[in-house]
This record gives C-alpha cells, sequence and structure tokens, in this order.
C-alpha cells in the first residue's frame, strides 16, 4: 500500500503538506497532525459550528471539509487570526457582553463572526443570524453572543 500524495495547503500563513487519504476531514488534520486545538470535534457532521474555520476568508465546518478542498487554499484557525484585527474586536464584545459560557462552541463563533464582519462590517440583526445559524450553543448564550456581534460591528465602525 502506497501513501497518498500529500495535499498542500497554507494554515495560519505557514505552507503545510500532508500526506494523508483525500477524504480525511480537515478537522483530524488541524487536530491531530499540525497540533491545532481551537477547533473542536461538535457533532462531526457539520450541523453543531464547533469546528468552524476559515477557508480563503469563507467559514466552513472543518468536520465535513474533506482534505482534498483545501488543496492549494488558505486555512484560517482561531489561533491564525489576526490579534488586533475584527478578532481582538469581537474576543472583547464577547467578553464585554458575557457571551462565553463552557466556551466549546467559542472558537467556531468567533471563526463565523470574524468571517462575517470582514465582509459585512455594518451587518443587520438578520444578517448577523443568517451568518451564525450554523453554530449552536447548548449553554443557551445565543442572544449575549448575537449582541456582542453587534457591539463588536459598532466598535469596528468607530475605528
Amino acid at each position: 500500500m502506497s501513501l497518498p500524495e500529500p495535499t498542500r495547503f497554507t494554515v495560519n500563513g505557514v505552507e503545510h503538506s500532508v500526506a494523508a487519504e483525500p477524504d480525511t476531514p480537515l478537522l483530524y488534520v488541524l487536530r491531530n497532525d499540525l497540533d491545532l486545538k481551537a477547533a473542536k470535534f461538535g457533532c462531526g457532521l457539520g450541523q453543531c459550528g464547533a469546528c468552524t474555520v476559515l477557508l480563503d476568508g469563507h467559514a466552513v465546518n472543518a468536520c465535513d471539509t474533506p482534505l482534498w478542498a483545501v488543496s492549494g487554499k488558505q486555512v484560517t484557525t482561531l489561533e491564525g487570526a489576526q490579534a488586533g484585527s475584527t478578532l481582538a474586536r469581537l474576543q472583547q464584545a464577547f467578553l464585554d457582553e458575557q457571551a462565553v459560557q463552557c466556551g466549546y462552541c467559542i472558537s467556531g463563533m468567533l471563526m463565523s463572526a470574524t468571517a462575517l464582519l470582514e465582509r459585512t462590517p455594518d451587518p443587520t440583526l438578520d444578517e448577523i443570524k443568517a451568518a451564525m445559524d450554523r453554530n449552536l450553543c447548548r449553554c443557551g448564550t445565543q442572544a449575549r453572543i448575537l449582541r456582542a456581534i453587534q457591539r463588536a460591528a459598532r466598535c469596528g465602525a468607530a475605528t
């Protein structure tokens, strides 16, 4: 049995070449091969958003994104998101609104919100809800999370 052809892609600005089966979930490669632990395994079906990362700037679920789909592309995890940018505003807003309870979903929430605010700096509440629709919070802080994203958008508009 021969090893699969390596898949080349960039994660957080660093090029990687990973020899894994092409249908291996990106989440497994990030956590097991690249030791990046912010994206969490939640449902494994792309329904909870705990594993959300950015793929060429778009929010995707890493648990159901096969390795072949990231070939030649840019992946950004929470570990590689730029501090001092949209992420820093979001993190502060999540703290200010007390939107973090257990923390399991927060990495995915932050990445989905980052993708939204990067493309829509002043989103409506409906746009925020639509962007966050694939992210679940079992602790019940959804209203606080929505307020945190609105706060981060306002802070971004002020700078």
